[in-house]
């Protein structure tokens, strides 16, 4: 059976312009989750700031919208009020996300430490919803502790799936992901897991599914943005001719942006994204500072193609 392939949602990257793109040029990914977007009151909902996850823009594939927040009622109204207006009946909440702002404002991983504000929330949003709810998670913010009690309380609750990075909050990205843990998780909670973290090559899948034979879908994030042919990769799919393949899926990207973003926005875009094409395109780090440095859009197209 083919694994179940995830787009990581990367804040201020995977846009549903980055998204569409991919899709146009890249195989083998099944379902997208977008980037976080605020759980607000429905008085505050206003449909023209949340264009990111409109239907009409998010055409390829599936499409799950994240939310983040701490409080349960702004969920339940938000869930709502994307279900009247977009048309959607499934949603992730975040309680994963590790950044310091975010976690200061008891956000993302900032919930983990807090078990009864999470269960509070997904009690409330299947309580008053019919939608379908899934968790994007860490194994804690400071201790894999916080992740257990959390997966007990959570396992008699009707989740669609949890999503684990094998990693605490204050860790960030740095070390290595924690499999002991990750393996302990998988034994505790009753719902699907989709693995994130870490997937860069075919040779992590692969030693990463042998391990876990139990989970079938896996959410590819750092490793699709410093290798879009991943997700085909990992599928066995004929990749072809990559160098021609991405130089299409580059300049497409920067057709679709510019209208959007602007010179200097699409400029800013691409030096971020920059940081990961770098891998595929075997940029030293000298020659990625030196592009880096570079103020001018048609140039830095021009040195960078």
């Amino acid at each position: 059976m083919k694994p179940q392939i995830w787009l990581a949602p990367l804040h201020g990257i995977t846009s549903h312009t980055f998204r569409n793109t991919l899709c146009r040029h890249f195989g083998g990914i099944d379902f997208f989750m977008a980037p976080f977007l605020p759980a607000q009151p429905a008085g505050k909902f206003r449909p023209k700031v949340w264009q990111d996850i409109a239907p009409e823009n998010n055409t390829a594939l599936p499409l799950v919208p994240q939310l983040m927040g701490n409080r349960p009622e702004h969920f339940v109204d938000t869930t709502r009020m994307l279900n009247e207006h977009f048309g959607y009946e499934r949603f992730n909440i975040n309680i994963g996300c590790p950044s310091s702002p975010v976690v200061r404002h008891r956000r993302g991983c900032g919930l983990m430490p807090h078990p009864d504000s999470v269960e509070e929330i997904v009690a409330e949003v299947t309580k008053a919803t019919p939608f379908h709810l899934s968790l994007k998670m860490r194994l804690g913010l400071h201790s894999a502790d916080e992740g257990r009690q959390l997966l007990t309380r959570l396992n008699d609750y009707p989740l669609d799936f949890l999503v684990i990075h094998p990693r605490l909050g204050v860790d960030l990205y740095e070390g290595t992901p924690d499999l002991d843990t990750f393996e302990e998780f998988c034994q505790i909670t009753r719902h699907k897991i989709v693995y994130s973290g870490d997937v860069f090559t075919t040779e992590d899948y692969e030693r990463l599914s042998e391990r876990f034979p139990q989970v079938a879908a896996w959410m590819l994030g750092r490793g699709m943005l410093r290798n879009p042919f991943l997700a085909e990769e990992i599928k066995g799919q004929d990749t072809g001719d990559k160098n021609g393949r991405f130089n299409a899926f580059y300049h497409d990207l920067i057709d679709k942006l510019l209208p959007i973003r602007g010179e200097s926005g699409t400029l800013a875009n691409l030096k971020e994204l920059w940081h990961y094409f770098a891998h595929f395109t075997h940029t030293s780090d000298e020659k990625l500072q030196q592009l880096l440095r570079i103020c001018d859009l048609q140039e830095f197209v021009k040195v960078s193609s």
